[in-house]
């Protein structure tokens, strides 16, 4: 059984359920309108928000923080591609509630997502980060990731072109 994190009492790590779903969402919507986390201009409505969720639901694959009683993150993995010959490679996402960061949340929820993965029989963990995003690759460093490369130009935002960093960790 996959264990519960916590980190001095301020933050607990848990699988998510279906009623997580609108958290999960606003915490995405606000990555979205606000950032280069996601390379999509378009917020997600109730509905997509909570099928995004299920499929990681189904897959046993989605994690949310909790600190003061509410959803103050939430990572998940998913398949990196789709083809069979990948069926050992998963991507991570980790996000992290406005306001809450730098607390250990995300620290806590990629611990919970590797362990996750490791558990689940896969052989490495892929990050894609956008380029400038240094808090996100110095908590994979943390973790052991390393760089793999980076594709320049690989998406736009906000009207620019963002490189995309890629990390890779291996599980076993």
């Amino acid at each position: 059984m996959l264990p519960i994190y916590e980190r001095a009492g301020a933050v607990t790590v848990r699988r998510a359920h279906a009623g997580d779903a609108e958290a999960v969402r606003a915490i995405r919507n606000h990555a979205i309108e606000h950032s280069t986390a996601l390379w999509t201009e378009i917020p997600q409505s109730a509905a997509e928000g909570a099928a995004w969720l299920a499929a990681h639901l189904e897959r046993g694959s989605a994690f949310v923080a909790e600190t003061d009683g509410e959803v103050a993150g939430f990572a998940v993995f998913a398949p990196w591609r789709a083809l069979d010959g990948y069926r050992h490679t998963v991507e991570d996402s980790v996000y992290v509630r406005e306001g809450r960061h730098g607390l250990g949340i995300g620290s806590a929820l990629l611990a919970a997502l590797i362990a996750a993965a490791r558990e689940a029989g896969h052989h490495l963990v892929i990050a894609g980060i956008e380029a400038g995003n240094g808090a996100s690759i110095r908590l994979h460093e943390r973790f052991g990731f390393e760089h793999a490369g980076t594709v320049r130009e690989a998406g736009i935002k906000f009207g620019r072109r963002l490189d995309l960093t890629l990390m890779r960790l291996p599980l076993d």
